[in-house]
């Protein structure tokens, strides 16, 4: 059966499944070829799901992509991509088990549904939700049995491509409700990718269009403007603030709401409660500090952070991370995504 990641294969070659080489004759016709630069972003919107369909009607199929060694590491990077139908079959992913390499997973189901735990949340995924996880990560989705889920999916490494999937994260959680015209076009960057992109650069631009896609839909509207506008006062005070309490009350004192008028605006600006926020942040700043401040002992590093039990901070870290403070700072993991905050 098809997979969808390949989390160790890290090669020095680039490589395209002869299998998938030789089928280029849809794409042509779609305009699609691996010379083409793809369709003008203005023919997403005025097209619809015209690619998505293309990429359907290719049927089942995946790519692997070797990431290049050396000193030139390029920031936006696929490690695979493509599409798949799952029914009736083990399908289950652990994001603590996938190594320690980070990377994103960006998939979004056509139809069908899955499942998802992220961190202490449940969801399922339905057709037009898009799921967007790092790994390294405490979540996992699954295919339960008798259900049926088709998705197509592109998965990410590179510095610029994890920051941006971190600000999306951070900003509107694990499921996405994307504009079709947005679905269309990361629909077009998967299709590419499966069929062209044959030099790293091109790989590398490839998804580095889908990053910025997913970025212009999530940041672009005009009400998402307003309401970050009106969040951004409170989101300063917790970053200026986080080794001090911050009670719900006191941040809604800041825009002047009631204590629920203000969560309710800040998990619809924000996409979570402003509790899970402020522990979001300190877990941030906890690994910058693991990562960068490697002088601090851990104590130190949950009081910074507004830990004030050692015990707890290390309780809900492992939660996050699947691994202590301690553990995360000796082994070096995460080091890559510190680096980015």
């Amino acid at each position: 059966m098809l997979t969808h990641v390949a989390e160790n294969a890290v090669k020095s070659a680039f490589f395209l499944p002869a299998a998938l080489s030789a089928v280029v004759s849809s794409s042509c016709r779609a305009g699609l070829c691996p010379k083409s630069a793809g369709r003008p972003e203005k023919d997403y919107a005025f097209r619809g799901n015209f690619v998505l369909q293309d990429l359907i009607a290719n049927g089942q199929s995946m790519r692997t992509v070797s990431l290049p060694r050396g000193r030139q590491r390029l920031h936006a990077m696929p490690t695979s991509a493509g599409y798949e139908v799952r029914e009736n079959e083990t399908y289950d992913w652990d994001g603590r088990r996938r190594g320690q390499t980070p990377f994103t997973v960006l998939q979004h189901t056509i139809s069908g549904s899955g499942k998802l735990r992220y961190q202490n949340r449940n969801y399922r995924l339905q057709g037009g939700d898009t799921l967007l996880v790092l790994v390294p990560h405490n979540h996992r989705y699954w295919l339960e049995k008798g259900d049926r889920w088709e998705y197509f999916w592109i998965s990410m490494n590179g510095e610029e491509t994890l920051r941006i999937h971190q600000m999306v994260l951070s900003t509107a959680g694990p499921v996405l409700k994307l504009q079709p015209s947005t679905i269309d076009h990361l629909a077009d960057c998967s299709l590419r990718l499966v069929k062209g992109a044959t030099s790293p650069g091109a790989a590398s631009a490839i998804a580095y269009e889908a990053a910025m896609a997913l970025y212009d839909d999530v940041f672009g509207s005009p009400a998402f403007a307003a309401e970050l506008s009106l969040m951004q006062p409170v989101i300063d005070h917790i970053n200026a603030n986080l080794e001090k309490p911050l009670p719900v009350s006191e941040l809604a004192g800041i825009v002047g709401l009631s204590r629920a008028h203000f969560s309710r605006s800040f998990a619809e600006s924000e996409g979570m409660p402003p509790a899970e926020f402020v522990l979001q942040q300190r877990l941030q700043r906890a690994v910058k500090l693991l990562t960068k401040a490697d002088f601090l002992p851990v104590k130190e590093v949950a009081i910074m952070c507004g830990f004030e039990d050692p015990n707890y901070f290390s309780k809900v870290f492992r939660r996050v991370y699947g691994t202590n403070p301690t553990e995360f700072r000796t082994t070096g993991m995460y080091a890559s995504i510190g680096k980015l905050r």
